[in-house]
């Protein structure tokens, strides 16, 4: 490999481990803490923006979803700064994946959802507009919101794929709804 090859795989390298660095604060827990309350503990028992919303009341969670959006998203653009598309790409997986399995927690975390949104977001907002069309079509069919998060996540690389033709999107959408797609199964019912 070439000075080249090795420089952007550098970049690509510290994306993921911004990317996975950044998705892996718990917002919830935090907001929880200035509570008093123990969001792992309280409510789901998930780190999350719905639980917030429960446990903590509607600012607070109204909060975490945004923050938790938002680590997806800056996941995506400081990936690109270091790693350029394939760092973007690269970032933005992984801010999912540190938010479902966060060191902060003993890699315990949320099922995923708000920063795969925000790193959709910013990478195609139309790719993430055709996912939650797929996710209201089966919530109004089965009226079951995690089950219709599930099939909208596992169809999600598929959109990716049919929708841009581009193989690294649909890379990244594949890894990015894996920790999404382990933490909905047990859910399957809800």
């Amino acid at each position: 490999m070439g000075e080249g090859g090795h420089l952007a795989l550098n970049g690509l390298v510290r994306a993921a481990i911004l990317g996975y660095l950044l998705g892996a604060v718990p917002f919830a827990v935090l907001f929880g803490f200035l509570q008093r309350k123990n969001l792992l503990r309280e409510g789901s028992g998930n780190p999350g923006a719905v639980n917030a919303f429960r446990v903590l009341g509607p600012v607070p969670g109204l909060m975490v979803l945004v923050l938790d959006l938002a680590k997806g998203f800056m996941a995506v653009a400081f990936g690109e700064a270091v790693g350029g598309v394939p760092g973007a790409l690269a970032g933005g997986a992984a801010a999912v994946w540190g938010h479902a399995y966060s060191p902060f927690l003993l890699f315990r975390g949320g099922k995923g959802i708000a920063p795969a949104v925000g790193a959709g977001l910013a990478v195609d907002p139309l790719l993430v507009g055709l996912a939650f069309f797929v996710f209201l079509v089966f919530w109004g069919a089965t009226r079951r919101p995690y089950r219709s998060a599930l099939l909208a996540a596992l169809l999600f690389p598929l959109l990716a794929l049919a929708y841009t033709g581009r193989l690294d999107l649909f890379a990244f959408s594949s890894i990015a709804m894996i920790p999404v797609v382990q933490r909905h199964l047990k859910d399957w019912n809800r």
